[in-house]
């Protein structure tokens, strides 16, 4: 049915209108990150041409990338003992995975752990007061200085990664969901005792809408500080994955692996945040496109 907006005009084409700006601005950006990573690329390429830069030590993009087996045959020696070693795209292919997937599972426990603990510290006044002082107190402590304590309680293995990347995240969102509740607009608040919601009613679907944008903006800062900690777990209590390709290539003064792998953890870090973008538009569908992320 047809349906009139200020002016006579059609509110279907002006939303259509909106719809192909955004998508246009979206297209804008992924140009731009092209454009850069050219720019970038470019210059790199221009100091070796020129002398400037030792090729052991600063080798160009196109020779690191070029020589593909050479480096995949790397990821091949960090699989476990006992497990048979896979073929060169499979093996970078494995390792990939493995980084993704502990990521992935360290982001999720420390992002839902943190935020039901956070609702509930501010629910439950006297929790709060238990917990947000020993909170306060661990908060300052890197993320590194836990990785004794996750090698001796989860031993050797995946335990101590997802541990890294969950307890990376888990401070900063629970203090900050913590200040995203109290800064909730008191006119929500009125509003939905006037309509006489409850308690649980009022955080439900009036908090937590409120608080999750931001929560969402602090998980994709923290999101490379995730990455940051689970290369170090890797080399240190795994045993497999990037991180130990990483600590492969230092102990060999392979160069060539070293910026292979780290063009590799580059490359997944910006599709994480993408496809950590994607989740956020979805799961705050309430919101206009535009503020969505």
């Amino acid at each position: 049915m047809y349906k009139s907006g200020p002016l006579g005009t059609d509110v279907s084409t002006t939303l259509g209108a909106k719809g192909a700006t955004y998508d246009d601005r979206r297209r804008l950006s992924f140009a731009w990150w092209f454009a850069s990573l050219g720019f970038f690329v470019l210059i790199w390429e221009a100091v070796w041409l020129l002398g400037l830069a030792d090729e052991r030590s600063l080798p160009p993009p196109h020779v690191f990338l070029s020589d593909f087996p050479a480096q995949a045959r790397f990821f091949a020696s960090t699989s476990g003992v006992g497990e048979e070693s896979a073929g060169a795209a499979a093996s970078v292919l494995i390792s990939v995975l493995g980084t993704t997937l502990r990521v992935i599972v360290g982001l999720t426990i420390g992002f839902v752990l943190s935020v039901a603990l956070g609702v509930a510290v501010r629910y439950f006044r006297l929790l709060g007061r238990l917990v947000l002082p020993t909170v306060r107190m661990l908060a300052p402590i890197s993320p590194l200085a836990w990785l004794p304590v996750a090698i001796f309680v989860f031993g050797v293995g995946n335990g101590p990664a997802v541990f890294m990347v969950g307890i990376a995240v888990f401070f900063m969102i629970l203090l900050a969901t913590t200040s995203q509740i109290d800064l909730v607009p008191q006119n929500y608040l009125h509003v939905a005792r006037i309509m006489g919601a409850t308690r649980y009613q009022t955080y439900r679907h009036v908090i937590l809408p409120t608080i999750l944008p931001g929560l969402f903006v602090t998980l994709r800062l923290n999101l490379f500080g995730a990455w940051m900690v689970v290369l170090i777990a890797e080399a240190a209590g795994v045993g497999s994955g990037l991180g130990q390709v990483i600590m492969l290539a230092r102990n060999t003064f392979n160069f060539s692996l070293v910026y292979f792998t780290m063009t590799l953890i580059g490359v997944l870090g910006f599709l994480f945040d993408f496809a950590l973008a994607q989740v956020q538009s979805r799961a705050l569908y309430w919101l206009p496109r535009t503020r969505r992320g």
